[in-house]
C-alpha cells in the first residue's frame, strides 16, 4: 500500500478544543460501569481515569467511517489502513478533575510515524490531550494510536507462541461481559464496533471475539495501583501487547518495584495483553 507520509505529516500541529461539565450522573455511570464506588456529590474529586469520557467526538451518523469511528481526514489525518487500535499512552496526574465543574480538552496532533510490523505496515498517530478544570491544566495525556493493515485472508499463519504471564503479588479477576463493554463504549462515546458488534469483529477485522478495551484495562489497572498505594499516581503509563476477547475472565495483576507499581492485564495461561506502570 503506498502511503504519502509527508501529507498525512501535514497534520501534525493540528489542534482541536472540546468541553464538557463533569456531571454527577456520568460519575454514577461511570463507577457502575468499572464495578468501584466513589462520591459523587458537586465539588468532590472525580474518579481516576474518568477524563476518558469526557468531552470527546460527537460526529453525527452520517460522519461515521464503517468501522463506527468519526471519518479519517478531520482532525484525525487519513491514513489509508482499515483497522485502528489504542496502542497506548502515558498520564499525568496533575490535580483531580472537580465533579459539577467544565473540563475543557485541548488536543494537538504531535507525531505521525510509519513502521513495519509483523503483520505488515503500522502507522503511528500520537495525539497529546490536555485537561482543564477551573483554568488549570488537571491531566496532561499522551495518546498513542495505530493502524493497521486489514487480517489476511483465510486468517493469519501461525503465530510466535508467546509466553504466558505470570500472577502478580496483587491480582484481581475480571469477567468482561458484552455489556461490561457496550456500557464502557456508552460512555466513552466510542463507536468502533470491534467492542460491541461480534460478527463485524471477527468477519471484518478478524478478531477472536468483541475487544476488551485498551483505556478499561488501563482504567482498571489505574485503579489497582491508586487502591494499593492509598493514592492515585502521579504518572501512569500502559501499552497494549495483545487482545483481549469477551469469551473469558482475565486478570489484572500488580507487583511493587523500585520506582513504583508494574501491572499488567492477561487471561489466564495467556500471554500479557496490556502492560502498565505507575508511579508517584
Amino acid at each position: 500500500m503506498d502511503f504519502d507520509l509527508d501529507h498525512l505529516r501535514s497534520w501534525i500541529g493540528a489542534g482541536e478544543t472540546m468541553s464538557e461539565v463533569l456531571s454527577p450522573q456520568l460519575v454514577m455511570r461511570f463507577n457502575a460501569t468499572i464495578g468501584c464506588e466513589t462520591a459523587i456529590e458537586p465539588g468532590s474529586a472525580a474518579p481516576l481515569m474518568i477524563h476518558f469520557c469526557l468531552a470527546q467526538p460527537s460526529a453525527g451518523l452520517e460522519k461515521l467511517g464503517p468501522d463506527g469511528h468519526p471519518a479519517r481526514g478531520g482532525f484525525l489525518p487519513p491514513v489509508p489502513l482499515p483497522r485502528r487500535m489504542w496502542a497506548g499512552g502515558e498520564i499525568e496526574f496533575r490535580a483531580p478533575l472537580i465533579i459539577g465543574s467544565e473540563v475543557t480538552r485541548q488536543s494537538t496532533i504531535t507525531d505521525v510515524e510509519l513502521k513495519q510490523g509483523r503483520s505488515g505496515a503500522l502507522c503511528f498517530v500520537t495525539v497529546n490531550h490536555d485537561y482543564s478544570c477551573g483554568g488549570q491544566i488537571s491531566v496532561r495525556e499522551r495518546q498513542d494510536i495505530v493502524y493497521r493493515e486489514p487480517p489476511e485472508a483465510g486468517g493469519a499463519g501461525p503465530r510466535k507462541q508467546e509466553d504466558a504471564a505470570p500472577a502478580g503479588a496483587h491480582h484481581l479477576t475480571v469477567t468482561p461481559t458484552p455489556t461490561m463493554l457496550f456500557r464502557y463504549s456508552a460512555i466513552t462515546f466510542n463507536g468502533h464496533r470491534i467492542h460491541y458488534d461480534a460478527p463485524y469483529a471477527r468477519e471484518v477485522e478478524g478478531y477472536g471475539g468483541l475487544v476488551v478495551h485498551g483505556p478499561l484495562q488501563a482504567t482498571l489497572m489505574a485503579h489497582m495501583a491508586a487502591d494499593r498505594a492509598g493514592k492515585s499516581p502521579a504518572l501512569f503509563s500502559f501499552r497494549g501487547k495483545s487482545p483481549l476477547f469477551d469469551d473469558v475472565p482475565f486478570g489484572v495483576h500488580a507487583e511493587m518495584t523500585e520506582d513504583g507499581m508494574s501491572l499488567w492485564t492477561a487471561r489466564d495461561g495467556g500471554p500479557i495483553a496490556m502492560q502498565a506502570k505507575a508511579s508517584w
